[in-house]
């Protein structure tokens, strides 16, 4: 494979040809999968960045290397699977995997005692990787090196570009199924910054299609369409409901939207069908669809593929808290497993069992709350049905040892399908009547009583 880069010299007369020619320095620096694992030392931290971004044949050929390595510790984010170095060692003295964010793959993992969740809070992801975490290896997947010498780091900018800043070997796995994505920054690595290059046949990405929601997701999602207004930007989480709203917004009258979500999904390709999405009243990135990292269908990937309306951003900035106020009538979206009477938000866990993680909640929290006419939105049913076979309900007394996603003070919206309620500031007997008053009507009466048990309702 040949690269050569041509460029004009603005010296010459009649303007020069210059010659860049990348090829020997790719050859050079090709390896086998095989060939470049054996980098890997025991002890060794390796990173898989995120999504697509896991570097499929790499994994598979360190798999086979468990024999030789002790205690080998990778990380990763939000990955399909399988992941082969979790998968090939159950009593984990060769690899241990980490996830900042679990997908369902990883979920799974967890339960298995196969995976350690990594708490993180999104917009910190590069100041995590700068001061305070050790990367000896990264393995990443990226798209066919351009004529310049770059490499796309595609539906995995999010979170790739500091990762790979602090390695201290770089290994990018060309993956011809990789959508070239246009960036703000860090979208892309030179091939002077890599140490190692993989090929390969990759098989297509899974055809990930969209969680159909179900009547009560639509129900909680018409609470929520009112409050949104023509050139409103949006933030939709993972999950039924914000798909749902995405469904309705697609058959509403509503007009000029904008995008700014950590995650892009394929109820943004909706909205854009549909026309909804244009962009155009953005106060920055105007014309632009902002997200930091993506997961859907093969038609979602088409979409943003070589895409001039698209910009992917390092987490750093598509979830930093200021920049997300900066965007006028800014609508988050997102969902959570279960609220307290005091306002507190699980988000990520039931009870101590990691489900998902983190991510931008309270990034998004705080900036649609600081945006001018912006609302944040946390939803859920109000009811679920437990492995008990019991309903029960998803606002709860008080918590005890669940693990706190979002904090009572700096809750906004919650909604469940009973309606909607605006937690700022209220004080602790207001929450507790609001809460209750969108609760499921069986639970009213018992959280009525628990509420006065806590001191925290009025009669």
């Amino acid at each position: 494979m040949d690269f050569l880069q041509i460029s004009f010299s603005p010296d010459a007369e009649m303007g020069t040809v210059m010659l860049k020619d990348y090829s020997e320095e790719y050859r050079g620096k090709l390896r086998t999968p095989e060939e470049a694992v054996q980098v890997v030392k025991s002890g060794d931290w390796v990173d898989y960045t995120s999504s697509l971004g896991m570097p499929v044949l790499l994994d598979r050929a360190l798999a086979k290397r468990r024999d030789e390595l002790l205690d080998v510790k990778i990380r990763g984010n939000l990955i399909v699977g399988p992941i082969e170095v979790a998968e090939c060692d159950p009593e984990r003295k060769h690899f241990i995997y980490h996830s900042w964010h679990c997908s369902s793959y990883e979920r799974k993992l967890c339960d298995r005692e196969l995976c350690y969740y990594i708490p993180t809070v999104f917009h910190n992801n590069a100041a995590y990787y700068e001061f305070f975490i050790r990367v000896n290896v990264v393995m990443v997947s990226v798209s066919p090196m351009d004529k310049h010498g770059y490499f796309n780091f595609s539906v995995n900018t999010g979170v790739a570009g500091p990762i790979c800043r602090k390695a201290d070997i770089v290994i990018v796995e060309v993956n011809e199924n990789m959508p070239k994505i246009h960036g703000g920054y860090d979208e892309c690595i030179h091939i002077s910054d890599v140490d190692y290059i993989v090929e390969g046949e990759h098989e297509p990405f899974k055809n990930v299609m969209p969680i159909v929601p179900k009547e009560v997701d639509r129900k909680i999602a018409e609470h929520i369409i009112p409050y949104i207004v023509d050139g409103a930007n949006l933030q939709l989480g993972i999950g039924s409901v914000p798909n749902a709203v995405g469904e309705i917004i697609a058959d509403s009258n509503l007009k000029d939207l904008g995008m700014h979500t950590e995650l892009c999904t394929d109820a943004y390709l909706d909205l854009y069908r549909q026309g909804k999405l244009t962009n155009q009243k953005k106060n920055i990135d105007r014309g632009k669809g902002v997200f930091g990292c993506a997961i859907g269908s093969r038609d979602l990937y088409e979409w943003l593929d070589d895409n001039h309306g698209i910009a992917a951003y390092p987490l750093e900035y598509v979830n930093s808290p200021n920049v997300i106020a900066q965007l006028d009538n800014m609508v988050s979206i997102n969902s959570c497993v279960a609220v307290d009477l005091y306002g507190q938000v699980a988000a990520e866990s039931a009870g101590s069992r990691q489900i998902s993680g983190t991510g931008g909640q309270l990034d998004f929290l705080v900036g649609a709350s600081a945006s001018r006419g912006g609302k944040a939105f946390i939803c859920m049913s109000s009811v679920y049905k437990g492995k008990d076979g019991e309903i029960h309900s998803r606002i709860r007394p008080q918590f005890d040892g669940d693990i706190i996603t979002s904090p009572r003070s700096q809750v906004y919206f919650i909604v469940t399908e009973y309606g909607v309620v605006n937690l700022e500031g209220k004080s602790t007997w207001e929450r507790a009547r609001d809460l209750i008053s969108i609760a499921h009507p069986d639970f009213r009466e018992e959280l009525t009583a628990e509420a006065k048990h806590r001191k925290i309702w009025r009669s």
